[in-house]
């Protein structure tokens, strides 16, 4: 069976990123096609070692940020790469469609949807652009278009599988498509074995691009009022001020973009995990600060309600204002929280489980075209 992967496109390394990772290394003979690739980037690197396909629109759109305003040429994007040639394509979709590519009718396409595009429906975005009224104009032509695209292009998908039932509802609402929840492969034990052992310091952490839509001002605020220690890990994107703001706070320590390796000594070591995304997808950085014994205080809404027990693993929270903040953190201090609970939870999803359903779904797919 010839197998080709397709991804938005490879500049940073994220969560999405991760999923295409895993299954790269399922299929490592699967070549990947993508809108465009920046070469040296995290997520170049990271793919270094596979075959990669740019579209041949890439050098056009990859250069100073231009993919996002020339979103109305996806069609095009897309439309321009021919996998007429392979027996299923595995497409890893979120913000940049990645699918309209041509196919033949052999061809199975399976997605696995991180999200509908969220700027299309109404989704809070890192960078809300839209604050400025000529943005607002010309998103709301081009997006017009766009959200025809993705519904025809949604149709020629014979099996939708999402991160979440949060997504799940997304693919149903927008597409009218059923789909099947595989939540991301997450390396719980690797999280679970570095920090045994390990004491916990007096602070918490955000692991989190350094953008306007994740309470990060109110949750240094609220650490700050507190007495405790925020590390936030994470780099600035696009036009966002929150780098500038973060940095007059003094119970802030930015620690920027840094390697795996410190990244699960981070976890390690933090007292509390901070996740305050509103309708986040699926959030798999929850996920490793319970496998490394780190209970969580997480916005009650998206895909936190299906990683966090309320009160057993972490808090919800329902605001995520310095108020609603401050009184969490001191009702987190009062709490017994047991690491056994914490990985117990984690383990619900793990890479190997991953990977379980990912095959017995493609295996599915081959037995329903013999």
């Amino acid at each position: 069976m010839k197998v080709a992967l397709v991804h938005d496109y490879i500049k940073e390394f994220g969560g999405a990123e991760r999923v295409l990772r895993v299954l790269s290394d399922m299929y490592p003979n699967a070549p990947i096609y993508t809108a465009f690739r920046v070469r040296g980037s995290t997520c170049d690197i990271e793919f270094s070692d596979r075959k990669i396909y740019e579209s041949s629109w890439a050098f056009f759109i990859k250069y100073g940020n231009l993919y996002s305003p020339l979103r109305f040429l996806i069609p095009l994007i897309w439309g321009s790469m021919n996998l007429s040639k392979y027996d299923l394509v595995i497409t890893s979709c979120s913000s940049y469609f990645a699918r309209g590519f041509k196919v033949s009718q052999h061809t199975k396409e399976l997605a696995y949807c991180h999200t509908p595009p969220r700027f299309l429906y109404g989704y809070e975005t890192s960078i809300n652009l839209q604050r400025y009224w000529i943005v607002r104009v010309y998103a709301m032509i081009v997006n017009h278009f766009l959200r025809i695209f993705d519904w025809y292009s949604s149709r020629r998908v014979n099996k939708w599988i999402v991160n979440s039932d949060n997504v799940k509802n997304r693919v149903w609402k927008f597409y009218r498509k059923e789909a099947e929840v595989v939540y991301p492969p997450v390396e719980v034990e690797k999280f679970i074995n570095n920090s045994k052992g390990i004491k916990k310091q007096n602070y918490f952490l955000i692991v989190s691009r350094l953008v306007g839509a994740k309470g990060l001002v109110e949750a240094a605020e609220a650490a700050k009022h507190c007495g405790f220690k925020l590390k936030i890990v994470g780099e600035a994107v696009g036009f966002s001020k929150i780098k500038q703001e973060l940095e007059k706070i003094e119970a802030v320590e930015l620690v920027g973009r840094v390697s795996d390796r410190k990244m699960m000594g981070l976890y390690a070591k933090a007292k509390g995990f901070i996740a305050l995304a509103k309708d986040e997808d699926f959030g798999m950085t929850v996920v490793e600060a319970m496998a490394s014994g780190a209970p969580v205080i997480a916005y009650n809404g998206g895909g936190f309600k299906e990683t966090v027990v309320d009160g057993k693993t972490g808090l919800l929270i329902d605001n995520t204002d310095t108020q609603t903040l401050e009184l969490a953190m001191k009702k987190f201090d009062r709490v017994s929280w047991k690491r056994k609970d914490l990985i117990r939870q984690s383990r619900k999803f793990s890479r190997e489980l991953f990977e379980q359903k990912i095959r017995k779904t493609i295996g599915k797919i081959i037995v329903d075209e013999k």
